[in-house]
Parts: C-alpha cells; sequence; structure tokens
C-alpha cells in the first residue's frame, strides 16, 4: 500500500463518522506527504487547518491509521505544504466543500475551461447522472434532476430534494449543475451550502457589503445550495434568501435545494419560505434496497478498478444498510485491507472489515442524558416536553424513538429508559421500542429520522 492508497483509505473511514460539511471543509486539499516506518505525516493547505486536525480531529486520525496499518502507523503530524496536481487527484473523493478561512479554492476543470463564473464552490467533477445508480428510493428524485438539467427555470422550480445522511442528494444537485454546463457552458452557477449562505450575510453586515452578498446571490443562472435547513430558526438570513429565492425565480433562474427533511419539518422555517420550496418540485430519497446497494457497490468497485467477488458484494449490501456514504467507506477499507495484505476481496474478508465497522461506529461514553438531549435538538422540543407527561402527538413519537434508541444504542434496560423518560413504567418503554422497530421497517420517514439521530449521535 503507498501513501496515497493508505489516506484514501483513512478517508473513507472518516467520511463516516464526520458530518459531509466538516468532513469537505477540512479534508480536502490533504494528503500524505511522507510515511517513514511510524509516523505519518499529512499535508494541509493552511495553518488555519492543521490547527484544526491537531486539536479536533488528531485522534480520529491516528486510531484509523492504525486500524488499517494494524498499528504499524503510532504517530500522526501535520504540515502546511501545497501541491495542486495532488489536490486535484484527492478531491475528487469529496463533495464540493465549504473552504476554511484562508484556504484556497482550486476551480473543478470543467468550470476552469468554460469560463462560467467560479463562485464559493467548485462543482465536482465527478457527480454526473452517468455514475449515478438508480433504483425504487431515487427514481423520483432522479428523473425530476434530468427534467431541470433538461429544462432549467421552467416546470420544476425550485427542485427541493430531501432525505437522509448519505443517500445521493448532493450527487444529484451536483450532475444537474455538470449537466447545464456541458450543454451550456457560459452559464453562471453558484454552489454553496446553508451554512455557508449563512456565514456570508452575518460577513457582510461586518464589512459592509450586503450590496455586494445581494448581487453575488441573486445573479446566477442556476442556484444549488445543499443542507437548506441549515437556515431554519436564522431570521434575518431568512428574509435575505427569501428575497434572493423571489428574485431568481422571478427572472426564471433555476432553484435547487437539498435538506435532510421535508420543508414543513424543518425547524423554525417561516410559512412564506415553507409555501415557497413547495412550489415546485418535492422529492425525497429513501434508503436504498437490497438490489440497489448491490448495483452500487458494484459500480463502485469497477471504479477503483476491484474485481469484487459476487458473494462478497452481496453480504456488504446485506449488512450495510443505512446509507451510500456508509456503503463506500466499507468497500474502501476492504480494499485497502486487502491491499496492505496482498489478498482477494472475498467474503471472509468482507465478513471481517463488517465486524470492525460496527464495532467502531457506536460511540463510546454517551449518558442517556445526552441521548435525550440530541433527540430533543433533532425534533426541536424542550427536554420538559420530550420527558414530561404531555400526551401532545407531536411528542409521542420522539419519545417513542428516544425509548428505542436508548434499548438499540445504549444496551439500556426497560426499567432505566422508563426513569430517564419521566418514571414511565418499564411496560411503555417495551411497547415504544416494538413499535419504533416495526415502524423502522416499514415507515421512510421514522428510518430518516434515526439515521440523522444516529449521525449526530456518532459525530458528538
Amino acid at each position: 500500500m503507498n501513501r496515497e492508497q493508505l489516506w484514501q483509505a483513512t478517508l473513507g473511514e472518516l467520511e463516516l463518522s464526520v458530518p459531509k460539511v466538516h468532513f469537505t471543509t477540512w479534508f480536502r486539499n490533504t494528503f500524505i506527504v511522507d510515511w517513514n516506518e511510524d509516523t505519518v505525516v499529512v499535508a494541509v493547505p493552511n495553518n488555519f487547518t492543521k490547527a484544526w486536525l491537531e486539536n479536533k480531529y488528531h485522534k480520529s486520525i491516528l486510531r484509523i491509521l492504525q486500524s488499517i496499518t494494524e498499528n504499524k502507523v503510532s504517530r500522526a503530524e501535520y504540515k502546511v505544504e501545497t501541491n495542486s496536481k495532488k489536490y486535484d487527484r484527492l478531491s475528487e473523493r469529496l463533495s464540493a466543500p465549504a473552504s476554511p478561512p484562508d484556504a484556497e479554492v482550486h476551480p473543478a476543470p470543467a468550470l476552469a475551461r468554460s469560463g462560467a463564473a467560479v463562485a464559493s464552490h467548485p462543482l465536482n467533477p465527478r457527480y454526473i447522472f452517468a455514475n449515478y445508480v438508480v433504483g425504487k428510493g431515487n427514481e423520483l428524485a432522479y428523473a425530476a434532476s434530468v427534467r431541470v438539467a433538461k429544462e432549467p427555470g421552467t416546470k420544476y422550480n425550485p427542485l427541493f430534494l430531501y432525505g437522509g445522511v448519505g443517500l445521493g442528494k448532493t450527487h444529484l444537485m451536483l450532475a444537474v449543475g455538470n449537466e447545464l454546463l456541458r450543454t451550456s457552458s457560459s452559464l453562471k452557477i453558484l454552489y454553496i451550502t446553508g451554512e455557508q449562505f449563512t456565514s456570508d450575510y452575518v460577513s457582510s453586515l461586518q464589512t459592509g457589503t450586503v450590496e455586494a452578498f445581494k448581487q453575488k446571490y441573486r445573479t446566477p443562472d442556476l442556484l444549488l445550495v445543499d443542507d437548506i435547513q441549515f437556515i431554519g430558526g436564522k431570521e434575518q438570513t431568512q428574509e435575505q434568501f427569501f428575497h434572493v429565492f423571489n428574485a431568481l425565480r422571478d427572472s426564471h433562474k433555476q432553484i435547487v435545494l437539498t435538506s435532510d427533511r421535508p420543508p414543513k419539518a424543518i425547524p423554525a422555517l417561516e410559512e412564506r419560505l415553507i409555501s415557497r420550496f413547495e412550489w415546485g418540485m418535492i422529492a425525497d430519497i429513501s434508503s436504498p434496497d437490497l438490489e440497489t446497494r448491490t448495483a452500487i457497490l458494484a459500480s463502485k468497485s469497477k471504479e477503483r478498478g476491484a474485481a469484487l467477488d459476487e458473494d462478497a458484494l452481496r453480504f456488504l449490501a446485506t449488512h450495510i444498510q443505512s446509507n451510500v456514504r456508509e456503503l463506500e467507506g466499507a468497500l474502501n477499507k476492504l480494499l485497502a485491507h486487502c491491499e496492505l495484505h496482498g489478498i482477494e476481496p472475498t467474503l471472509a474478508v468482507a465478513r471481517e472489515v463488517v465486524s470492525s465497522i460496527t464495532l467502531s461506529q457506536r460511540r463510546g461514553g454517551v449518558s442517556t442524558r445526552e441521548l435525550v438531549k440530541i433527540v430533543a435538538e433533532y425534533f426541536d422540543i424542550s427536554l420538559d416536553d420530550l420527558t414530561g407527561q404531555s400526551r401532545r402527538k407531536e411528542l409521542v413519537v420522539p419519545r417513542q424513538i428516544t425509548m428505542f434508541l436508548m434499548r438499540e444504542e445504549l444496551d439500556a434496560s426497560y426499567p432505566t429508559i422508563g426513569n430517564e423518560l419521566g418514571g414511565r413504567d418499564h411496560t411503555t418503554a417495551m411497547h415504544a421500542y416494538a413499535k419504533i422497530k416495526r415502524d423502522f421497517d416499514s415507515d421512510e420517514r421514522v428510518r430518516q429520522d434515526i439515521g440523522s439521530i444516529r449521525q449526530r449521535l456518532y459525530n458528538g
């Protein structure tokens, strides 16, 4: 295994536990510049990123490096170094990122050639319709995205894609942008995250450049906003986005938005924005079924030039069910393990990899109170409401999901679960667990909620 393969495998592991926006912010433009016996030196683009990785992610990086190399690596160091060719190669595995302060943004080749305006983020050329695997859970979202790419600014405006973590929302969004660039290279395309929109607005207020902010966001031919739910609860930001939305739609400019939930379920989102987000097409992306997961793994394996045993493919697809990102992470780990040991990716090796992933995903040291707090924050309700005696309909499901997760994630006893949720009887906890377990198999909304909460739990 060489340095690049080791870092690709490490990124694959990190991608499972780090929130998407943070992963793309802090790990883009990084690579291993030196691997000398027990020490790995990671190159980063600037001192800000260096300090962040040392303080925030060092333990995770070192743990993963040790796992992949079977403890041959005992130290990880960070060094500021720029190498644009290396950046271009390694950045393809990352979604278009939100850049940290002082970081250099390198336009994607397609944008650079076209002369199209390059905004906050380049479009990742890897994400196109041709390599998007379509199944029952995403066929409507795919069809709507293709339609938008062919006829922007018409019927499906805005296009609102929603679904759980790692299901391919960003892929489809960027595919729209890349397809439009391919057919109309002069278009002005702006891709941002909801967090970046907020940050840009706050910065414009601080620097007195609000007019420049308005000009930037009200002039693109195509506006792509990832994780729009981030603006929920931010009144001034919502006010600005309201005007941006109206200006673009009135000019027949296309808007594509993604979120982890439908408009009406975004906490503290203004009614006028909800109504506008529902004007066009709302398409959900659900967890892929077994056949789709198998097809995705086969496609990813082909991209990597690896021939996976059919039984190994089926085993991975059967046991990694939550999202595409986890599937790709498991595949990366499997291939890295095989490259390191010079062995074939058989069923037996796949079993070993899945076992290690399952163990590493559980986050140690989480208390029941922390879990209750995370669920309350996710559903935008107070702790008192979640643990209280009110039987209001909007509190029942969050309370039941809390009980389910206490049992599944913390292995808490039913009496303990009842006590933590307002002193309820243990039979109430048993009923809640059984109900959510049934709903998990039949209700996509429940599945998405639990997946998103687990992501927050694992990510801290």
